[in-house]
């Protein structure tokens, strides 16, 4: 996972709110939808790749995906949690 100190200085880049971890459940619920084809970004690409964890932005409404303990910070792979 994210090192605590990495989180401490991690930002939403689009809106500058701050970042929890996303619980492992809400990973388990979002991994299973990418068998199924319905997990997509905010670009509104398929996700293909299991998410190892997440940073889910302080409004709950974006989850950016964390692979290989490395944080996806891009705003197009965020994932819409709505």
């Amino acid at each position: 996972m994210v090192p605590g100190e990495l989180l401490d200085i991690l930002v939403c880049p689009e809106t500058h709110q701050a970042l929890r971890p996303a619980d492992s459940a809400m990973v388990a619920q979002l991994n299973g939808k990418i068998p199924g084809g319905t997990l997509r970004n905010r670009a509104g690409e398929k996700v293909t790749e299991p998410l190892d964890g997440g940073l889910l932005r302080e409004d709950n409404r974006y989850l950016y995906p964390v692979r290989k303990d490395i944080p996806i910070m891009l705003t197009d792979e965020s994932i819409p949690l709505s």
